[in-house]
């Protein structure tokens, strides 16, 4: 793919899907650090509180395959935006919540409107790549954790100021609406595939990869679920191993997540500098590797340093991992446009909703400290199968 000077439309159809990345990474991180509020405020243990998040997943799990349909019918640019402002609106729900039913069920809708915005973000990113002719989907990716790492801070120092979770989220979805609105206007216009140069595969073609195409995208799910399971360890759980287990005050219980958004971060807007130097497979077996080491390490010393240097390495050791996946899905021969992106988002789903009951799980059998070797196991995982990924730009997958 040659690599093109872009136009003044295609750098501001970047900067706008950047901005809805930024908007759905900050909304349902400011709620995060609130955790421990919501948790005692209905008197949850560590098993209900995980089964109440499960709802989160799961509502994306059930809606993730819609998102195809419904950027084929309205497009991408308008599910991504207008998904956004649906998803503020009913982050003002969770405050009234009288139980832990009631919470899973909110979560369930915040769940689901996520996946559909999730995927028709990534989708009219990889518009905009296309008219860039270079890889720019780890710097939207990374964008996406700024909005989480500004989205902890605010719930964070909302927590330690005792603002009123009605009141924050309800700042929350008014100040991140707006912006994704604003955004709207800067999105490309026309067809999903306008950008798209290359022929579609010839019927024949494609049944000579389906096969191949369905193995790999079984491994590429399993990855992106591993990403998931870590990215979870750090929102759901993060805080309430610091408070519970290090008795922490809630302003630093909610760093945890903040640690991990934060390496999470750095990794993702330089990961297309590292791909490019060393290759998307390299990159993510050393980043496993590094995850799981790095929380090892952390749990068989447990301090409050030790726990936020843990969260930050497993988030950097993470970091490239669900864009490689997505990337690697979405140009994997054999496929219809978008069917790969979409059944990958879709399994990274699966990760989400299996991660906090597990854990939970585990917690109330044994101790949290337990339950978050998730993250060493997940690390593991990927260093094993990283090797489905491409390692230079010229290779097929």
């Amino acid at each position: 793919m040659a690599i093109v000077t872009p136009t003044a439309p295609a750098r501001a159809a970047r900067a706008a899907v950047a901005a809805l990345f930024l908007t759905n990474g900050a909304l349902f991180a400011n709620v995060v650090p609130r955790y421990p509020e919501i948790k005692s405020g209905l008197e949850l243990s560590n098993t209900v509180l995980g089964a109440a998040l499960a709802g989160f997943p799961l509502g994306a799990l059930v809606a993730g395959l819609l998102a195809a349909a419904a950027i084929r019918r309205f497009r991408s640019s308008r599910v991504a935006a207008l998904g956004i402002v649906l998803l503020a609106a009913t982050t003002l729900l969770i405050p009234l919540a009288p139980n832990w039913l009631a919470l899973g069920a909110v979560l369930f809708v915040v769940g689901a409107l996520d996946a559909v915005v999730d995927v028709a973000q990534n989708a009219h990113g990889l518009r905009v790549q296309r008219l860039y002719g270079r890889s720019i989907v780890n710097s939207f990716h990374g964008v996406w954790s700024i909005g989480a790492v500004l989205g902890g801070l605010m719930g964070a120092a909302a927590a330690g100021l005792r603002v009123p979770l009605a009141i924050h989220l309800g700042f929350s979805a008014a100040l991140f609406s707006l912006v994704a609105l604003v955004a709207y206007r800067f999105l490309l216009p026309g067809h999903e595939d306008a950008e798209r140069t290359e022929p579609t595969a010839a019927p024949a073609s494609r049944r000579v990869f389906a096969g191949t195409a369905i193995k790999m995208l079984a491994a590429l799910g399993v990855l992106a679920a591993c990403g998931a399971l870590v990215e979870d360890a750090g929102a759901s759980w993060g805080a309430i191993y610091l408070s519970g287990d290090l008795r922490t005050s809630a302003a630093t219980a909610g760093l945890a997540f903040v640690a991990l958004q934060v390496a999470m971060t750095v990794g993702r807007l330089t990961g297309d500098r590292a791909v490019d130097r060393f290759g998307q497979r390299t990159v993510v077996r050393a980043g496993g590797a590094f995850a799981a080491v790095g929380m090892g390490l952390a749990l068989a010393v447990p301090t409050v340093g030790t726990a936020l240097a843990g969260f930050a390495l497993a988030g950097l050791g993470v970091a490239t991992l669900v864009p490689a996946a997505m990337h690697t899905a979405d140009e994997l021969p054999g496929l219809p446009n978008g069917v790969g992106l979409t059944v990958v988002s879709w399994l990274l789903r699966v990760g989400f909703l299996l991660s906090p009951p597990i854990v939970g799980v585990i917690a109330d059998l044994s101790s949290l400290r337990v339950g978050l070797l998730s993250v060493v196991f997940a690390g593991v995982v990927t260093v094993v199968l990283s090797r489905v990924l491409v390692n230079r730009t010229g290779e097929t997958a």
